[in-house]
């Protein structure tokens, strides 16, 4: 008995060590289950699994992993409205939105979103699959996506894969392949992105308009982040931050009392405007600026930032965020706030410094996350491997040239009057920050004449603004009237 024992472990352990590390090509595991959503049962099937990708001359180069909700207790079927679900990075997995914003179970958190153990997940009463249908797409690297060897062992190419036009161009050709096998062709359509998402969804806007015939009723912006603005810097991008100074500011009681007293949302739009006709044109000066104007212009920022004059004037006017981070706490309780979103309190090794030595915010969101995610797959939706799941996963040298996304939105929503384009941002994010992905709206459609069809909701908290459960309920709530009011109810697609 003890030698049949040991057979049959050495045999287990061969066969375990023996076999290539490999997912499925072309394959989905179902599940059924149900929740209660605004205190009605939602049924619903959970497909989770794998979708090639192909290359132009149709040869097999990666399989992309999703997870596809669609609910089963709806008379409209097929015809219900779908939403494609992204995130962000480049190279982070959909599980940020997947399983604490939109989906039918999210994590088991705090109110404000920070973590709890036993780590888990749990029904969520606010999703919106009571009004729509939702595919979690995963682009190659992240999640359990990954690109696939051909006959002769050989990887294709990162440059099919990592860059701002080639991410586009794949996933908007699996979208079409999806959205045949399942027969959604008659659906209202939807796109939403995290982040990074923002610029993928602006882009596929078009892709999918132009190179697959498919036409969106709307495109939802979470948090985007707009690289025209980030990785330009100047003036522009310097004088847009201003105003997550202030919430963050805010939040902290940093603040004076005329403005501490002031609710977050009576405050804001001063300082908006004193970002655009006040700072920028002050910054738009450089070193010419005169002293007595530079000395005004610290002594406000001073004001609406929480920063002394003296640092403001240090960083010639122009504050890095990475250093505001750092600095609006230093004299008071020596620790930096988080990245993306500035309510988290990180401890530094010494509070001198110019930067954090770590994103607080990130490391607590990992806790909850990580854990979740991969619980969560294997025990509720049926899906085991031992391969990897990326939370954040390799996408080598992202390939930013040529980045005409936001002009792609433009393009999409011109030649198509049923789309319409809702951004959602935390005031206090200090990655995207809120009055950044403002002015990215306000540059889409410079003509003006498609500005009633664009709509901008702000929330307490930050780049994930959702783990706040009362932003959460707010938030899905406007998904909700967004796609409400996008759906076109027998009105002719016509100016």
């Amino acid at each position: 008995m003890k030698f049949q024992l040991s057979l049959a472990l050495l045999i287990c352990f061969s066969f375990s060590f023996s076999q290539d590390l490999k997912i499925p090509v072309d394959t989905a595991y179902i599940t059924n289950s149900s929740v209660t959503i605004k205190g009605k049962p939602i049924n619903y099937r959970a497909e989770t699994g794998f979708q090639p990708v192909w290359d132009n001359e149709g040869h097999l180069i990666a399989s992309l992993y999703y997870t596809y909700y669609k609910r089963t207790n709806d008379s409209n079927g097929e015809k219900r409205p779908i939403i494609y679900s992204f995130n962000g990075g480049p190279g982070s997995a959909s599980v940020w939105m997947h399983i604490a914003y939109t989906g039918p179970k999210i994590l088991k958190i705090d109110n404000e979103g920070y973590p709890v153990q036993p780590y888990g997940v749990k029904d969520n009463p606010n999703s919106i699959l009571d009004v729509a249908d939702i595919v979690f797409i995963n682009p190659v690297n992240t999640g359990y996506s990954r690109k696939v060897a051909n006959k002769d062992g050989k990887m294709p190419d990162d440059k099919l894969f990592f860059g701002v036009n080639a991410d586009v161009k794949y996933l908007a050709s699996w979208m079409n392949t999806f959205t045949t096998r399942h027969n959604r062709w008659e659906s209202p359509k939807y796109i939403i992105g995290e982040s990074y998402g923002g610029t993928r969804v602006m882009g596929l806007s078009l892709e999918l308009q132009n190179s697959q015939w498919m036409y969106l009723n709307g495109v939802i912006l979470v948090s985007p982040a707009d690289y025209k603005v980030l990785r330009v810097g100047g003036p522009l991008a310097s004088s847009l931050n201003l105003p997550y100074y202030t919430a963050a500011a805010w939040y902290h009681k940093m603040l004076p009392p005329v403005l501490q007293n002031k609710d977050l949302l009576d405050l804001l739009p001063e300082v908006e405007d004193f970002a655009v006709n006040d700072l920028m044109p002050a910054l738009a000066k450089g070193g010419f600026i005169s002293d007595l104007e530079k000395k005004a212009i610290a002594k406000q920022m001073s004001y609406y930032s929480g920063l002394s004059e003296k640092v403001i004037l240090q960083q010639n006017l122009d504050v890095p965020n990475r250093f505001f981070w750092k600095e609006l706490l230093r004299d008071k309780t020596g620790e930096t706030i988080g990245r993306l979103d500035s309510r988290y309190i990180g401890i530094d090794k010494v509070e001198t410094g110019a930067s954090p030595d770590y994103s607080a915010e990130l490391t607590s969101w990992l806790h909850s996350f990580a854990p979740a995610i991969n619980y969560y797959i294997k025990n509720e939706l049926g899906f085991e491997t031992d391969v990897k799941y990326n939370v954040f996963g390799n996408v080598g040298n992202w390939n930013s040239d040529n980045d005409n996304t936001r002009e792609n939105l433009r393009q999409a929503m011109a030649q198509n009057p049923y789309l319409k384009v809702m951004t959602q941002s935390g005031y206090y994010d200090g990655a995207t920050t809120y009055f950044a992905a403002k002015y990215s709206q306000w540059q889409i459609d410079p003509s003006g004449k498609m500005k009633d069809r664009f709509s901008f909701k702000g929330y307490r908290s930050g780049h994930m603004m959702y783990l706040r459960n009362e932003d959460l309920i707010k938030a899905n709530a406007d998904l909700r009237d967004f796609i409400e009011s996008s759906l076109p109810k027998g009105k002719s697609a016509k100016y």
